[in-house]
C-alpha cells in the first residue's frame, strides 16, 4: 500500500509493485489530508533489495533514491522512528499489513518496530489481516494488542460500517 502512495507522490519505486488502478484515489486521500491539515505518514526511507529473495543485496536509501530496478522490501530506520512517534501517543490504532515482507529475516526490522511500537501504546489497538495476525503472534506481542483479526478487509469493513455477510446471518432471524 505505501508504494502505491509513494508513487501517487511522484517518487520512485522501482520495480516494486504498487496498484496503477489506485493511484488517484492515494492521490484524493493526500489532497484531502493536507487540506485538513491531517498528518498522512509515508515511508521516509525505505530498504531495498536487487531481487525479491530472501538472499537478496540490500540497502537502506531514502525513498527519492529507489533504482528502477531495486524493489522496495520493508521501511527504513528513519521511517520505524516517525513512525514510533506517531504512535507515542495514540489512543486508537488501527494495523493492516506488515511493513515489508516480513518473512524474510533481513527485511522484517520495520514490521517488528512497528509491531513493538504499537504493542506499546496505551490507546486501543485492532490489528486486521492474517499476515498481520501472523506477525504479532510470532513476535509474541498479541497479548499486548486489544484486538487481532486475521480479517484485514473485514475489519475495515466493520469499522468503515459496513454490514458483514457473515454477521449479516447471524443476526437473520
Amino acid at each position: 500500500m505505501a508504494n502505491t502512495f509513494l508513487k501517487a507522490r511522484g517518487l520512485p519505486v522501482g520495480a516494486s509493485l504498487y496498484e496503477e488502478e489506485r493511484l488517484a484515489f492515494a492521490r484524493t486521500i493526500l489532497e484531502q489530508a493536507r487540506a485538513r491539515k491531517i498528518p498522512c505518514l509515508t515511508p521516509v526511507d525505505v530498504t531495498i533489495a536487487d531481487r525479491f529473495d530472501a538472499n537478496a543485496s540490500s540497502r537502506v536509501v531514502p525513498v527519492a533514491e529507489v533504482p528502477t530496478d531495486w524493489r522496495i522490501m520493508d521501511i527504513g530506520p528513519r521511517t520505524c522512528d516517525l513512525f514510533r512517534q506517531a504512535l507515542a501517543d495514540a489512543k486508537l490504532v488501527l494495523w493492516n499489513g506488515p511493513m515489508g515482507v516480513y518473512e524474510f529475516p533481513q527485511f522484517a526490522a520495520g514490521t517488528k518496530a512497528l509491531a513493538e511500537a504499537i504493542a506499546a501504546v496505551k490507546g486501543t489497538t485492532i490489528l486486521g489481516g492474517g499476515e498481520t495476525a501472523a506477525a504479532i503472534h510470532a513476535l509474541g506481542l498479541a497479548n499486548r494488542v486489544s484486538h487481532v483479526s486475521t480479517g484485514g478487509g473485514a475489519t475495515l469493513e466493520f469499522l468503515a460500517g459496513s454490514t458483514l455477510p457473515g454477521v449479516a446471518v447471524l443476526l437473520d432471524p
